[in-house]
């Protein structure tokens, strides 16, 4: 069995805490999602993260994979990073931290739409009350507080992809 995995930002009291559902005893394991592969002309719908901490990029990758039918394809640390990789891989949708070194989360979406315009950008921040609705400007569709854990961001991700 799989340890359960914990963050805790420095100077911050949240720590987030994943467990994996197959280490409660009471629950049937989840059948292997990405086993097959995708139906014939049907794309898989891709997530790229970025965050500066290794720690919380780990957390959302896991949750995704073990929680969603997504693939994760890439990661990034900066906004300037996450930019780049957008416009290589094209993901379906952007995960992204607001306050980064190099280029902020907002920065960085505004920049990202005009590379990649079809794909939806979050903003997973810890600073959720003070962007609220001047993101739109920015070409956010969401901005999901941290310390409301990992369980609304993915309920965020299956309503901005589509339940698969």
């Amino acid at each position: 069995m799989s340890s359960p995995i914990q963050v805790f930002s420095p100077g911050v009291c949240t720590a987030y805490e994943y467990k994996p559902n197959h280490t409660s005893p009471r629950r049937e394991p989840k059948p292997e999602r990405r086993k097959h592969a995708p139906q014939s002309g049907v794309k898989e719908k891709t997530i790229l993260i970025v965050d500066d901490q290794a720690g919380e990029r780990k957390v959302i990758r896991a949750a995704i994979e073990d929680l969603t039918n997504y693939v994760v394809c890439g990661e990034a640390t900066n906004g300037t990073e996450a930019v780049e990789k957008a416009k290589e891989l094209k993901p379906d949708l952007v995960i992204m931290d607001l306050a980064m070194p190099m280029m902020n989360g907002l920065e960085a979406a505004s920049v990202l739409k005009n590379h990649v315009p079809d794909a939806s950008v979050v903003v997973f921040t810890l600073y959720a009350d003070l962007v609220g609705p001047r993101s739109g400007m920015f070409g956010v569709n969401a901005v999901m507080a941290k310390e409301e854990g990992l369980a609304p961001l993915m309920e965020c991700i299956e309503n901005l992809l589509g339940r698969s």
